[in-house]
């Protein structure tokens, strides 16, 4: 480049749709941007959509020398190719041409140990690096998604700026990023993200599955119903797109096209690295377990529908609660809604309790408050009640749950009579809802003062000699159960 002000201020390589877009919204909000990709033709594409979308600022190289160079100093470059192997790959071809204070920044969906090898690694080339949390999509990759950047702080700071203009704008609460903390911190925190996503999904499906087959809605019906559910309390952006969902017609035949589509769950592995999570840290998320599992059994199309013959022909008919007629559909609208409420907050606390437990084995220092509030607009979880969560962690940073927050706690406790219904009509009406029925039981275990834990852990002591404690006196203690109920046995016969 022969003048400084050619060089661009930011750099992009992997221009897949979620690059491409991301690339445009740089340089949309008025960033020259350089972009590569090993395809010349991507590169090409960019660049089209670039003068197509405006004469936007934006250049493309193609070449990993080319594209370092066209970047000003300190360079920060991200990378949006697929996890794993291709993320070291393109560091290795782009870092050969970068320079100490340089930073590179991971927007993928990363294994959080991933990146904190290659802080390590690239540390000893004087680079910086981030992991950073994109959500949002493709139209939120575009138009402004939520951000979730972890690692060097410099980093950060050298594109804090491109970054609160990039990302969604909240009225009253500011751009949906923030600075998350050191190492993995931002891949954790999107992989705990993706987990809440994996819970809500599951519910809402579970809500549409009890309307559909035991009120017996029909699509334009749903399609309402959850149009006015985002007018209220559960106004999201999931419910908002599930009221799409159920509007449109197949262009392909008669009827809709939700009732067309094969129900088999895809899934990327985020879902499944929280629940891997959640259990190394000794944190019950039982929903977001859930809803892994069920996409697990959605896999097993063949063995379900061989299933469901095979039960059939063993004499199993349908239960005599579906579609029931004489059901108060207005009143089951009305519960399922109050369940889905009640279900989600839920599951929202058992992914803020990871992150916490996270926080805390690694001394990140999460604000659990500041992620709500970074949630609220661009990501795919985008919710109106994450200001009451945010506002729930700024009363009380150590609140435990936030089943227990005050003004949660108390609409826990207006919804519950709903929620037992809504699950106690599905279980007699054989419409499995593990997710809502998960959630129920992380509230029912939670709140109890005491719980049966005490005879297995009597069970434990009699087989395994692993001891107990007493609720009456300190200390632990084991007994020789087996030959004190024998004992106790010689002793009741003696007596008879």
């Amino acid at each position: 480049m022969e003048a400084s002000q050619a060089l661009s201020r930011i750099g992009l390589a992997g221009l897949a749709v979620m690059g491409q877009n991301l690339a445009l919204n740089i340089a949309d909000k008025g960033f020259p941007i350089s972009v590569y990709n090993r395809t010349a033709s991507k590169v090409d594409e960019t660049v089209h959509r670039a003068h197509q979308e405006g004469q936007l600022p934006l250049n493309g190289q193609y070449s990993p020398r080319d594209f370092v160079l066209s970047i000003q100093r300190p360079r920060s470059i991200i990378i949006l190719v697929k996890a794993g192997t291709p993320v070291d790959q393109t560091i290795a071809a782009l870092s050969s041409h970068m320079e100490p204070g340089d930073a590179i920044i991971d927007g993928g969906n990363e294994w959080y140990e991933n990146t904190e090898r290659r802080i390590s690694e690239v540390s000893q080339q004087g680079l910086l690096y981030l992991g950073m949390g994109v959500s949002g999509g493709e139209e939120g990759a575009r138009y402004g998604p939520s951000l979730m950047p972890g690692g060097s702080h410099q980093a950060y700071t050298n594109i804090q700026d491109i970054l609160q203009k990039v990302a969604a704008q909240v009225p009253n609460d500011g751009p949906c990023v923030t600075y998350i903390g050191e190492g993995g911190s931002g891949n954790f925190v999107k992989m705990v993200h993706n987990g809440i996503e994996y819970g809500d999904m599951q519910l809402i499906s579970e809500a549409y599955d009890v309307l559909k087959n035991v009120g017996g809605l029909n699509n334009e019906e749903l399609s309402e119903i959850f149009a006015e559910w985002n007018r209220g309390e559960l106004e999201s952006f999931l419910i908002e797109i599930t009221a799409d969902i159920f509007r449109v017609k197949d262009d392909l035949g008669d009827g809709f096209l939700v009732d067309t589509i094969l129900d088999k769950t895809g899934m990327k592995g985020t879902g499944k690295w929280t629940v891997q999570q959640a259990a190394e840290l000794s944190v019950a998320a039982p929903t977001i377990a859930a809803s892994l599992d069920c996409r697990y059994l959605s896999g097993l199309k063949e063995e379900r529908e061989n299933a469901a013959e095979a039960l059939r022909e063993a004499g199993m008919n349908e239960p005599d609660g579906v579609k029931l007629s004489g059901v108060d559909k207005k009143r089951l609208i009305d519960d399922v809604r109050q369940a889905l409420y009640a279900s989600k907050i839920c599951s929202y606390a058992q992914g803020m309790n990871l992150l916490r437990a996270k926080s805390v084995e690694k001394g990140w220092g999460l604000d659990l408050g500041e992620l709500a509030r970074i949630w609220k607009g661009g990501c795919i979880i985008r919710a109106v009640f994450l200001d009451r969560i945010k506002k729930a962690y700024q009363r009380n940073p150590n609140l435990a749950s936030l089943v227990v927050d005050p003004e949660f706690a108390r609409e826990m406790v207006q919804r519950q009579a709903a929620w037992r219904r809504v699950v106690g009509l599905a279980i007699s009406a054989g419409i499995s809802t593990p997710g809502m029925c998960a959630s129920l039981a992380y509230f029912d275990t939670y709140r109890r003062a005491r719980l049966p834990a005490n005879l297995v852990q009597a069970q434990r002591d009699l087989f395994g000699a692993h001891t107990y404690e007493r609720i009456d006196r300190p200390g632990s203690f084991h007994t020789e159960w087996s030959k004190l109920a024998r004992k106790s046995n010689s002793g009741v016969a003696a007596l008879n």
